[in-house]
């Protein structure tokens, strides 16, 4: 583990001012009050260049796409801590700027393994870590918990790969083996979520916090596929693959746990094994379950919050990052 000289250090080389090192040291839990933290007042965090809001040359601001990140940890968190502990997060993990909306279904997986319970476990809580790190980060410009809905969302989702049949229905929480095929439906999302987003963000305190959250996505995407492939799940996880694939434009880069051969394909990359990304609008693309332009949908029923809300347009060629 790095000590906190380390981290300070880091941080002063690369944060683009002092506040923004301020807000990343908060965040992290590094340095308390004492260091003047206390001291940055409500309208000093909601005026500098965390603004939830695009920046006025037409670009996205930093605080936009961290805020799009923090719909995406909300969603994660929110199926993790139900399917651990029965519960998600606390109401002071969940207010913010734009409409504060329920959680719709979710509830204890009855496990079978302590291994898949343990990293069920691990991986709410990283999630949970998450979204209190990006509340943090982002001070008074941080965006709610919109609504989720985990019950007609992942229902709709299964009929659409072809996991259940039109009249079915389909709960991740209902057994072990349901779990992993809904945290797979997230986990790859995520990963290419946060890739497609680096490019974009240009303060490096922001971009290193990304790297590393981008870093432990792709471990939990990685435990997911591994334990769907002991299962014996390659089918049902390649139809989710392609649903995927049918939602987020023109190009073919989602994989299944097994490519066309039949070989193991638990590190999904391009011919150079780098792993691919998505869109802001391609992400929405899969979450609103739409290969269309809307602003809400799937397991976002009211649409997420923050600046950006719209999915791909049809038939674009704004793929893959």
């Amino acid at each position: 583990m790095f000590d906190n000289a380390f981290i300070r250090n880091a941080v002063d080389r690369s944060a683009e001012n002092a506040l923004d090192r301020r807000r990343f040291f908060t965040a992290a839990g590094v340095v308390g009050a004492s260091a003047g933290i206390a001291a940055l007042s409500s309208s000093v965090l909601t005026t500098d260049r965390a603004s939830a809001s695009p920046q006025e040359d037409g670009a996205v601001s930093d605080a936009a796409i961290l805020n799009f990140a923090l719909n995406l940890e909300y969603l994660e968190a929110e199926f993790y801590l139900r399917a651990v502990f029965g519960d998600g997060l606390t109401d002071s993990m969940i207010t913010g700027i734009d409409p504060q909306g329920p959680v719709v279904g979710g509830s204890k997986v009855p496990f079978k393994s302590a291994a898949i319970r343990g990293i069920a476990t691990e991986i709410a809580n990283d999630e949970r870590a998450h979204v209190a790190f990006l509340r943090a980060a982002l001070g008074d410009a941080k965006v709610s918990r919109p609504k989720i809905d985990f019950t007609n969302a992942f229902t709709a989702a299964a009929r659409a790969a072809g996991l259940v049949g039109p009249t079915g229905t389909f709960d991740p929480f209902a057994s072990e083996e349901a779990f992993l095929l809904g945290a797979y439906v997230f986990e790859d999302v995520g990963v290419t979520a946060y890739k497609g987003a680096a490019p974009l963000i240009t303060n490096k305190t922001y971009l290193s916090a990304a790297a590393g959250i981008l870093a432990v996505e792709a471990y939990h995407a990685g435990i997911i596929r591994s334990k769907l492939y002991e299962k014996g799940l390659q089918v049902p996880a390649g139809k989710i693959s392609d649903a995927r694939d049918s939602l987020d434009g023109p190009t073919d880069d989602d994989q299944g746990i097994v490519s066309s051969s039949g070989a193991v394909n638990l590190v999904p990359t391009d011919a150079n094994s780098i792993a691919y990304g998505r869109t802001a609008e391609r992400v929405l693309n899969v979450v609103f379950l739409t290969p269309v332009q809307i602003d809400k949908g799937g397991f976002f029923p009211e649409g997420v919050n923050g600046p950006i809300v719209a999915s791909g347009n049809p038939g674009s060629a704004t793929g893959p990052a």
